[in-house]
């Protein structure tokens, strides 16, 4: 009977798929494959394409070298000073070495997730309890020490992880929520509150002492304000003594000439605002108007002589 060639073509394809499906392999970026023979490793590959006897002489394993993210549960410790303290943490790990973490825990990643959670649980008082309450929660920012305390806690891990050969490595370590239970709380918020009005007090102490120098320093500039102006003040009196004094001379040597001066002042004085008085004509100094219209008339020891002295 003459077969189909394309029924043949067909077959050689199936042939040569199958034939891939057992001496080939495929590993995608990002993964590292392990090789098994008879159930011992031999070899791990990389990302590509890749050959292999079929099973059951070799089996191939693959593991994701990504960073895998764990977080533990709520644990109770207590920190160096007595407080207890509820902390929840976060790590990131990853396979670093196939042929070990196949060895431990076979191509299972929910068993080597659980056994570095373990491995954080067992170091929790060994790190946070060296650390004071203080490091953890404080109303004082430079008191603060989750930083530091991260990275003690991730060198201990490290530590571990490599004398236990997990064939892996520890990325990095964080304090993802940090709790109270209800037993400390209120002595949490009372050591908060003395702290609180310690702060207080400090700044109310540091605005007296400031209002204190303000006042000192006003009570100055006032006193040297005042000083200064008495001091001009007696100056200018001095000045006007000293000027009046003058003029008591000039006055003593001609009193005629010092009484017609001195009632033209109040005369000026009286009539600087347009006034219009009705006074007897003898009352000084308006016996000066007396007789304006007629000069002759007036008396002569009203009207000084002015002129040249002899």
């Amino acid at each position: 009977m003459k077969r189909n060639p394309l029924t043949i073509a067909v077959g050689v394809v199936l042939l040569l798929i199958f034939a891939l499906l057992l001496f080939c392999f495929q590993v995608r970026k990002g993964e590292v494959a392990l090789v098994t023979t008879f159930g011992q490793p031999t070899r791990q590959v990389g990302p590509g394409a890749h050959l292999k006897w079929p099973w059951p002489i070799q089996k191939v394993y693959k593991f994701d070298q990504r960073i895998q993210t764990t977080e533990s549960k709520f644990e109770q410790v207590q920190t160096a000073d007595g407080f207890n303290l509820l902390v929840s943490v976060y790590v990131g790990w990853a396979i670093t070495d196939p042929e070990l973490f196949f060895g431990r825990f076979g191509d299972s990643l929910a068993r080597a997730e659980e056994s570095v959670v373990d491995l954080l649980r067992n170091t929790y008082s060994g790190v946070l309890g060296r650390h004071p309450f203080s490091d953890f929660v404080s109303t004082d920012e430079t008191q603060l020490k989750l930083a530091q305390v991260e990275q003690e806690w991730l060198e201990t891990v490290q530590a571990q992880i490599r004398t236990n050969n997990y064939g892996v490595d520890v990325k990095f370590i964080g304090l993802k929520r940090l709790g109270l239970p209800e037993s400390v709380t209120e002595e949490v918020f009372k050591a908060m509150r003395k702290e609180r009005q310690l702060q207080a007090t400090a700044i109310e102490s540091e605005g007296e002492r400031q209002a204190s120098d303000i006042r000192s320093a006003a009570d100055a500039l006032a006193a040297s304000i005042l000083a200064n102006a008495e001091a001009e003040a007696t100056r200018i009196r001095a000045q006007g003594e000293s000027e009046a004094a003058r003029s008591l001379a000039v006055f003593q040597q001609e009193p005629t000439l010092a009484q017609f001066i001195l009632d033209l002042s109040a005369v000026e004085a009286l009539l600087k605002e347009r006034t219009t008085l009705v006074l007897d004509t003898q009352t000084e100094p308006l016996h000066l108007l007396r007789g304006a219209g007629d000069h002759t008339n007036a008396p002569a020891t009203n009207a000084p002589a002015l002129g040249p002295r002899p």
